[in-house]
This record gives C-alpha cells, structure tokens and sequence, in this order.
C-alpha cells in the first residue's frame, strides 16, 4: 500500500450510522462536561463555604490579623503572623532540602543505576508517599526527636551557631527543624517521581548526539536532560510544596506548636494547619472558630497564589527553551 492510500474507513458515503455512536458520542461528551463541572463545582463550593465561616473573623480583625503573633482564645485576640512564618519557613526549607535530593535520585535512577537496581530502589522510594503522615509523626516524636537533640542539634550548633537559624538552646525534640524534616521525607517521593518520569522522556538521540560531540556522561546531563526537564522540575516542585503547605497531621506532632516567631529551628513553633488541626474541637464557637477558619483562607489563597506562580515559571521556561 502506498503512502498516499487513504486508510479505510468503517464510515463510508451513505452508511448509516449505528445507533450506538448516535447515543454514545452525545453522552460520552455530556459525561466528561458534567466530571468538569462536578470538579469546578466542589472546589467553588469549598471557597465560598471557607470564606463565608471566617467571615466573623475577617469583619472583626481585617487584614491587620496577618500581622498579629497573638492567639489568646481567653481574651478572643487572634493573629496569624506566627503560623504563617511557621509555614513558610517549614515549607520552604523542606523544599530546598527535597528538590536537590530528589533531582540526584532521579538522575541516578534513569542514567547511572544498573537496570536490575532501577525498579526496587525507584519501588522503595515511592513507598515512601504510601505511610500515613500519622506514622511519620509518631517515628518523628520516637527516633528523630532524641537523634536531634542528642546528636544533630549539637553538632550544628558547634560549627553554625553564628547562624541565626543553628543557634540557641535545643529543644526536647519538638522544633522546627524536626518539623521540616519530617516534610522533607513527605515531600521527596513525589518530587523524585515526577522528575525521574520527566528524564526517562528525554529524547535518545538527543543523548547520543551529545556523545558523538564528545561530552562527557555528566555533560550529557547538563546540557540535554536538565535543560529539558527543567520547567517539569517547577512543577514537581511546586506540587512538593503544596503538599508541605497543607501537611496538618505530622506536623501537628512534631513541631511543638507553639505560637511565636523563632529564627532557630531548634524552637518550638506552628503552622497554619496544624494550628486548624489541633484546636478546631475544643474552638470557642463564634470567633474561636471562625478564626480558625480564617486561617483556613489564607492556606487556600497561598496554594492558588502558588500555582499560579508556578504556571507562570512554567510557561517562561518553555519560551527560554
């Protein structure tokens, strides 16, 4: 046959069309718009019953409640300044500890390891992501907390204590720095997935022609597979920290929930879920918990404000590249 010749059709000039397709393609199509609108639906649904509920909250404190580190339900004088420096900060450093980690993992697994290693060490670290987050927090509270305060806290301390972050008294095992561990090890699988996906994409012969030029296997990887894969990173990385941004539970048990702002990570401190975790039960009704609430807003502006952050870097890669 040649490669002009028309592929047959099962359709042809006066056939009639069984009735099958005439229902099936209308109803398939009715199908996948009502999951879409199902989908916008809930996430419309959510928004506005967050927002409505942290109404009282909002008309009382206003935006002056994002700069405020008091949380006095006694008193009923609430601030989110202090849960939101916890997150940021637990998040972001977590992010730049999983990030690298997770970019030498990937590489190792799609350019270095030996093909009978690939699949059991790709298998145990996506395994990874299958613990509960309430079994990470409670090996947090039994191994990790005495390893740092025996071990890992006096060693940074020793050598980094003119850092603001590495000094100060350690703490007795509830801090930040086991709180940004522990999403580390949250956020590292999905990380790790997502860019050993985007490598094992990269073109063969693209690889082989940086051979044939000479480049060394190292050189290979910076100038064919990063480059490529970079705008993929951001997004695998961008979803790392969504995942960090709204971890509740493990945080909740190791991070010591404390409301105050502490440049040392061997403090003490809060984040904005796992203050919502915590003392959403035992809230005052009325501003108790429409603060609460409150904070749950601004957890959700963040993770959009962060998406969208990340489609923009995103779409600039893609037109650099």
């Amino acid at each position: 046959m040649s490669a002009t010749t028309p592929i047959p059709s099962r359709r042809f000039a006066g056939a009639r069309v069984p009735l099958s397709d005439r229902i099936g393609e209308p109803a398939f199509r009715a199908l996948c718009a009502l999951a879409a609108a199902v989908a916008v639906g809930t996430l419309v649904w959510i928004a506005e019953t967050v927002f409505d509920h942290s109404g009282t909250a909002f008309s009382t404190f206003g935006l002056g409640f994002l700069g405020h580190t008091t949380w006095d339900p006694v008193k009923n004088h609430f601030g989110a300044a202090a849960f939101l420096y916890g997150t940021f900060v637990s998040s972001l450093l977590a992010l730049l500890i999983a990030t690298p980690a997770a970019i030498l993992i990937a590489i190792y697994l799609t350019e270095l390891a030996p093909r009978i290693v690939r699949r059991p060490v790709a298998m145990l670290v996506e395994l990874l992501a299958a613990i509960p987050s309430v079994i990470l927090g409670l090996w947090g509270i039994i191994v990790l907390g005495p390893f740092l305060t025996g071990h890992l806290e006096p060693f940074l301390r020793s050598f980094l204590s003119w850092i603001p972050l590495f000094s100060g008294a350690s703490s007795s095992g509830y801090s930040m720095l086991n709180a940004v561990l522990i999403l580390t090890i949250m956020i590292l699988p999905i990380i790790t997935a997502l860019t050993r996906e985007i490598f094992a994409t990269t073109a063969g012969d693209l690889k082989e022609g940086a051979y044939a030029l000479g480049a060394t296997r190292w050189e290979m990887i910076r100038m064919t597979v990063l480059p490529i894969a970079r705008p993929g990173i951001v997004g695998a990385a961008v979803l790392g920290l969504g995942r960090a941004f709204g971890e509740a539970i493990a945080v909740t048990q190791v991070i010591g929930n404390a409301t105050q702002i502490q440049a040392s990570l061997f403090q003490p401190a809060g984040t904005l879920a796992a203050q919502i975790a915590s003392s959403y039960q035992s809230a005052n009704p009325g501003l108790g918990q429409s603060s609460l609430i409150y904070l749950a807003a601004i957890l959700l502006v963040l993770s959009l404000i962060v998406n969208i952050g990340a489609r923009l870097i995103v779409r600039r890669f893609q037109r650099g590249r």
